[in-house]
Parts: C-alpha cells; sequence; structure tokens
C-alpha cells in the first residue's frame, strides 16, 4: 500500500477525449496496486456511486489502484443530447479508452446498474482488458429487461417533481434533481443505454463474475438466474437494501473485497 488513508472527500479529477468528447476521471489509492476501475449507474456520477458510499475508500484502504469516471451525459463528463452516442457499446468504449490512456492492461471491472450493464459489454467487446467483474443492482435484467423506462425519460424532462406521478419516474427525478444532473442529456441517454445482451452473449463472458443485488431491489432482476448463464459467476443477496440503497451496503463491500482477493490467488 501506498500508505494513504483515503476519505470520502472527492479526489481531483482529470480529463481525456474519446469519441470527440471529454472524459473526466480519477485515478487514486496505490499507484502499484491492482487496478479496479468503477462504472457508474444511471444519473449518477463517479463521486455519487463510489466516493461518497465509500468505495473509494474501501478499495484503496485496501491496496488498490482505483479508476472511476464520469459516464457521458454525466458528473463532469461531456453531455451531447443526441441519443445515438449513448448505446452501452459505446460507453463501454469510454472505459477501454481510459485503460489505454493510463496505460492498465487489464483490470478489475465493477459496475452499479447501468454501469453493469457497460461493464458487460466492455467484457464482450474488449475481454482482454478484464480481469473479473462486479455486477451491482443488475440481474437478469440485463437479458430480460428492466420495464417500462419511457416515463423516466417523461419525469426527467417534466417541468418539475411536482408535475411526475409515475412512482420509479419519481425516485429517479428526485435522483437527478439531487445530483444536479443534466436532465436533458439523461433523456437522451436512458432511450438508448438499455440494449439488452441474449443469453448467449452473457455465457461467453468466462472471468470471475460477482453479481449483488439487494433482496429489495425492484429493479434489477435475479441474480442468481444471471449468474446461471455463465461459467464462473456467483450470485450475492445484499439483504433488506433497495436498488439505491444497495450500492454502500457493508455486506457487498465484503464480498467485493473477498471476492478480488480470490480472483487475485487465482
Amino acid at each position: 500500500m501506498s500508505g494513504k488513508t483515503m476519505d470520502l472527500t472527492p479526489p481531483p479529477f482529470s480529463r481525456f477525449t474519446h469519441d470527440d468528447l471529454e472524459i473526466a476521471y480519477f485515478d487514486e489509492g496505490d499507484p502499484s496496486g491492482d487496478p479496479v476501475l468503477l462504472i457508474h449507474g444511471f444519473a449518477s456520477s463517479a463521486n455519487v456511486n463510489w466516493v461518497y458510499p465509500g468505495w473509494l475508500k474501501t478499495l484503496g484502504d485496501a491496496g488498490y489502484r482505483v479508476v472511476a469516471f464520469d459516464n457521458r451525459g454525466h458528473g463532469a463528463s461531456s453531455k451531447p443530447y443526441d441519443a445515438s452516442v449513448y448505446h452501452p457499446h459505446q460507453m463501454a468504449g469510454d472505459a477501454a479508452a481510459l485503460l489505454v490512456h493510463l496505460g492498465i492492461g487489464e483490470a478489475h471491472v465493477m459496475g452499479y446498474s447501468m454501469g453493469a450493464r457497460v461493464s458487460a459489454f466492455l467484457a464482450l467487446h474488449h475481454p482482454h482488458r478484464v480481469r473479473s467483474l462486479v455486477f451491482g443492482g443488475l440481474g437478469i435484467g440485463m437479458v430480460t429487461g428492466v420495464g417500462d423506462w419511457d416515463p423516466i425519460a417523461d419525469a426527467l424532462l417534466a417541468p418539475s417533481l411536482e408535475d411526475v406521478t409515475h412512482a420509479r419516474g419519481r425516485m429517479f427525478r428526485a435522483f437527478a434533481d439531487q445530483t444536479k444532473s443534466d436532465r436533458q442529456a439523461l433523456a437522451a441517454c436512458i432511450s438508448t443505454s438499455r440494449d439488452l445482451l441474449s443469453a448467449e452473449d452473457v455465457g461467453r463472458i468466462d472471468v470471475p463474475v460477482l453479481i449483488g443485488v439487494g433482496t429489495k431491489d425492484d429493479v434489477a432482476g435475479s441474480a442468481l438466474e444471471l449468474a446461471a448463464l455463465m461459467p464462473q459467476a456467483r450470485a450475492l443477496d445484499i439483504p433488506g437494501r433497495d436498488h439505491m440503497l444497495a450500492v454502500g451496503d457493508r455486506v457487498f463491500k465484503k464480498a467485493v473485497l473477498e471476492f478480488f482477493g480470490e480472483v487475485g490467488r487465482a
């Protein structure tokens, strides 16, 4: 370890350009440690998904090199309003380009919700970059879909939260307002970022995979069903947590550290 103790303060971000978009990222923890690449969820950011819930501290204190970026349309990265640039394989391209930019050959990759989907596309399109995978907040919904999200786009573009009656739409609109997101960019993103993978696609992901889903998550779908499709996957129930609260859960963090430790020893 570098000896630097992490806290919940946002680290300094750098920027690089890919696909004519500026992508903001941080590169923290032990520079000589095994790299972990973190890919955040929809309407979130690297800080909201990984710094404030303590993931940067948890992984950094455990001796990992921790890299995270703001997905296109999110955080401090470029926010195009063109829906055609938000397919998961394009966002996975940002992730692969960041690893190249940093001179990282392969990394443990952890994604939450939309970030889990992007991580799966990264593993399929750039398999040599991925040492292991953690999917948080997304189970079999990666294959079967996660319901009707058109009301969420409508909720994001509504004049105010008070105008939104759809329950899940209200949840994401409130989250977008809380994170001070560009709601027009998010509406463009949500219309194309939900490309599904087939069971056959998922079956080709042949690295160790941990799938963590909250037992009260009504978005993700079954972790066990998704794990059953892959050669080296296991499911983790995150007790009593819904889609929004599972991300920072202690049970999840402990399981991820154990998983990375096992993979590192393999």
